[in-house]
Parts: structure tokens; C-alpha cells; sequence
């Protein structure tokens, strides 16, 4: 029988890391076993590359990575895989600050890969964003911003979220889509419009020749909904939303009970 390599995709936050931040020992050892094997590992995640960094060297990896929801794609171990950089033009940005700023927020954060904007001199919003030492700019984004930024995030308390997304859909729905952070962050993450991890991960699948039925995907938020649609295998993660359960084909174990070391092992043989 001739082996047939999978694609195994990865969220990190509620799905590969625990809810301390790590990946568990029994999960490493079953994807560094799957890549021993043949197959491929990747990640998927709405973070930005320096805050995936440390989870893609633990895991050994040399594939491609899919970074803020599908707006930035590369290979940090390869540069024959061709980067994908898809930013929000900079006059539809302004446009949202201008229009948000009636609003109760706490910060409006521009990133544009792994530099990192302000809007407000805000000291709450740096514990998120300082992971990976990136370099830090305070001011108003119309004036500090010098090009189109490859996401924009709304951080508000919880209770203000529902009305600023109602007026981002009623206003900018045809130039930006968005997506609400899982707890504990209260955050409003915009990405160019059509942007989502299916997008990304459709480039590196068809860049590795893996079909999409030979294609694993591992979620537990709404910004999973089109790369669990997408892969043959779309598998919500136990703590993972209802939204997510409801189109996956497989349902497996939480985050901190090695849901994905579950899957791998059932379905690859490991």
C-alpha cells in the first residue's frame, strides 16, 4: 500500500495549547511521531508570527504558517514558499477609527506583521501584544501608522463589543470582515475582507500537493468555521463552541485532554 502523507492543522489557543499556555507532553510526542512518519504539521492561528514562534520550534516544524487568520502566510524555514502578505488598505483603516471612535473602548491596536500601533496610550492592552519583543508605537493610527496594517483589533469591555460589531457589520461589512477573541480577551480582531485560515490554508496545501480530504483540521473557535469546513477531516476540539460542533465531522477531547493526540491516533495508526 502506497503511504499517503496528511496535512495536520493546527489552532493553537484552546485547541493545541492547554489553558496554561503549553502544549501537553502526550500531544507533542504524537506530532512529532506524525512528522517522523511522513506527515505534515501546520499552524493556523489568528496570532500574529512572533507569538506562534516558540510553538513552531517546540514542534520541530519546517512548513509553511498561517498567521492573523489567513492575512499573513510563510515559510520562516524556507523562502522558496512564496509570502503572503494581504493588509487593509490604510484610508479603509482610518475610516474605521474615525467611526469607532464614538464608541466605548479601552485601545485600537494596528498590526502590521510583527510591529505593533496603539492608538490609545493605553498600558492594559500591552500585556497581549508584548510576546515576541516586537517593536511598539504610541499615537493616534491616522497620523503613526506608515502603511496598510495586516490587522486591526478593538479592544473594548465585554459589554461593549455587541454594539461596535453591529455598527463595524452596518458600515464597513463590504471592505473588512471580523471576528470576537475567545475569553479572557474582550477583542474585536478586522482582517481584509475574505480573509479567514481557509484562505491560508488552501495556498500551503496545494504548495505541498495535499488533497483536501487527506487534510486534518483542528479548532474550537469561530475564526476555525472555514478551515473546519474546508479539510476533510474538520474536528471541533471538546471546549470548542457550538457553532464549530455543529459543521464538524468529528467532535474529540478538550484542549487539556490531549483532543488531538486522540484524533492522530485513531486515524493515522500512531
Amino acid at each position: 500500500m502506497i503511504f499517503q502523507p496528511h496535512l495536520i492543522v493546527l489552532d493553537l489557543d484552546g485547541t493545541l495549547l492547554t489553558d496554561r499556555q503549553t502544549i501537553s507532553p502526550k500531544t507533542k510526542e504524537v506530532l512529532l511521531r506524525a512528522q517522523a512518519e511522513g506527515h505534515y504539521v501546520m499552524i493556523a492561528t489568528g496570532r500574529p508570527y512572533r507569538a506562534s514562534d516558540p510553538y513552531y520550534r517546540e514542534l520541530g516544524l519546517t512548513t509553511p504558517i498561517v498567521n492573523f487568520n489567513g492575512a499573513y502566510v510563510h515559510n520562516p524555514r524556507n523562502n522558496r514558499f512564496k509570502e503572503q502578505h494581504t493588509p487593509i488598505d490604510l484610508s479603509i483603516v482610518r475610516d474605521v477609527v474615525d467611526s469607532v471612535n464614538r464608541y466605548d473602548y479601552e485601545n485600537i491596536i494596528a498590526e502590521i506583521k510583527d510591529d505593533v500601533y496603539l492608538h490609545a496610550d493605553n498600558d492594559k492592552s500591552l500585556d497581549i501584544f508584548t510576546m515576541g519583543k516586537p517593536t511598539i508605537v504610541k499615537g493616534d493610527l491616522n497620523l503613526s501608522l506608515p502603511a496598510s496594517p495586516t490587522t486591526l483589533l478593538i479592544q473594548a469591555e465585554e459589554q461593549h463589543v455587541a454594539s461596535i460589531r453591529s455598527h463595524l457589520s452596518s458600515v464597513h461589512a463590504e471592505v473588512i470582515d471580523q471576528r470576537r477573541w475567545g475569553a479572557p480577551f474582550h477583542i474585536i480582531e478586522i482582517v481584509r475582507n475574505g480573509l479567514h485560515k481557509a484562505v491560508g490554508l488552501s495556498l500551503v496545501a496545494q504548495h505541498l500537493n495535499i488533497p483536501r480530504e487527506r487534510i486534518i483540521a483542528f479548532g474550537d473557535e469561530d475564526n476555525d468555521l472555514e478551515m473546519i469546513d474546508f479539510a476533510g477531516v474538520g474536528v471541533a476540539m471538546g471546549n470548542g463552541i457550538d457553532q464549530l460542533k455543529n459543521i464538524a465531522n468529528e467532535i474529540t477531547a478538550s484542549n487539556n485532554e490531549d483532543g488531538i493526540a486522540r484524533v492522530l491516533q485513531e486515524r493515522l495508526k500512531l
